[in-house]
């Protein structure tokens, strides 16, 4: 269920809170956590655990101590214990699953050692937290100009106010170490606030900032995927992809972590085929491993002088094979184990509209409209050959007589005097 700002505004356009994804009302239920023990009492000699799970921007989380026992629920606004001031946050959890939540993050189950809780927000306090949050945008664009004017090879991915406005943190990411010491001491003269520089990675920094994969969906680290592990080449030799960093990157330029969601399926399957290395010796000649199908079930096999001609065989029969070799046993060919599979016949299918070619957006030929273009031409200078005026003088001019006709007149005789 969405928050207030995810209504529609004028003209039917959605308003949006512009968190992308981490919504600051808790509405979008990005990293939730679902309390499964808020309908259950503790038994009587048991005493409650003392600690609450708060929330800040983006998605960061952190555990505090409740020493004088508020009244806390999830989606509370409070004011936490922070260096220097108080900080605003909103609590996400509370009760036994915070205890499970500091051991799987590997925290100690300390209370006395956490920061404390002040108190509920008073509306002083969230007034003061929302003005900071609107200026957030505003300080991040300035603080990029301050950057690239001092040429630091660096690029400043999001800001953060704390809730009473006495400090601020700029989250970085950069390839090398930067040396922004005079960058501090600039950002502290313009803000008139404390500084605190942070380095994230940069897939946290995909996560922060969100965007759509290649799936066409939102990227999963700013939508539900909380921890990154890490992702090798091999996960995609396993599943027989091509290794072009093109296709397998994603938007932060590391592999992608969807690699890993299929991984143990193929290696599951992997366990029943025999390796890729090992050569199948038989009488014919020994024949080498060029290609396997996981999900067929089949590999595809050649030998060693004939690898032109594959041969496919099941992976159970070159299982089989590879038996009969550790006996000492070797088969005539490999001709033998191949299981011949009747293809389906294909239905027939007549293409009416011509949706299904592949040529149907291509521009048409050329020649066609040349041989059309002439027939008409000549069409038209046939149809206005004897209507079209001459305008040569030359061809209104008589027309000279030929030599026959000069030669009569000359042999004319003159006409006798009577």
């Amino acid at each position: 269920m969405g928050c207030t700002s995810c209504a529609t505004g004028d003209n039917g356009q959605p308003k949006g809170c512009k968190n992308n994804g981490t919504c600051g009302t808790d509405g979008c239920n990005k990293l939730t956590v679902f309390d499964w023990l808020s309908n259950m009492q503790l038994p009587a000699n048991m005493e409650p655990f003392n600690a609450v799970e708060v929330r800040f921007k983006n998605g960061r989380k952190e555990f505090f101590q409740n020493p004088e026992n508020i009244t806390l629920s999830i989606s509370d606004v409070i004011a936490t214990e922070a260096s220097p001031g108080h900080d605003i946050g909103i609590v996400t959890l509370t009760g036994e699953l915070v205890r499970v939540q500091m051991k799987k993050k590997k925290i100690p189950l300390k209370v006395e050692a956490l920061p404390k809780i002040y108190r509920k927000a008073s509306q002083r306090d969230i007034d003061i937290w929302q003005g900071v949050r609107d200026k957030e945008s505003d300080v991040q664009k300035r603080s990029r100009e301050i950057a690239i004017r001092h040429g630091l090879q660096m690029k400043i991915s999001d800001v953060e106010f704390q809730g009473d406005a006495s400090k601020v943190i700029f989250y970085y990411t950069a390839e090398d170490r930067v040396d922004f010491r005079e960058l501090i001491k600039e950002f502290a003269r313009t803000f008139n606030t404390r500084i605190e520089m942070k380095q994230v990675g940069f897939r946290q920094e995909a996560a922060r900032l969100g965007g759509i994969g290649s799936c066409g969906r939102e990227l999963c680290c700013s939508t539900w995927l909380t921890d990154f592990r890490s992702v090798n080449t091999s996960a995609a030799r396993y599943q027989q992809l091509s290794l072009n960093p093109q296709k397998l990157a994603g938007q932060c330029g590391k592999l992608k972590c969807c690699l890993n969601y299929e991984l143990d399926t193929y290696l599951e399957a992997l366990d029943s085929f025999p390796n890729t290395e090992t050569k199948l010796q038989t009488e014919k000649g020994n024949a080498t491993c060029q290609k396997i199908d996981i999900f067929k079930g089949s590999l595809w096999y050649a030998y060693e002088k004939e690898f032109m001609n594959w041969h496919e065989l099941t992976a159970e029969k070159a299982n089989e094979i590879i038996e009969l070799n550790k006996n000492g046993k070797k088969p005539v060919a490999l001709e033998e184990f191949i299981i011949e599979t009747l293809k389906p016949e294909k239905e027939p299918f007549s293409n009416v509209v011509g949706q299904d070619s592949l040529t149907r957006f291509d521009q048409p030929k050329q020649k066609n409209k040349k041989r059309r273009n002439n027939s008409r031409n000549k069409n038209k200078v046939e149809a206005t050959a004897g209507n079209v005026p001459n305008n040569n003088p030359r061809s209104n001019a008589p027309k000279k007589q030929g030599n026959k006709s000069r030669n009569q007149n000359r042999n004319r005789k003159p006409p006798k005097n009577e």
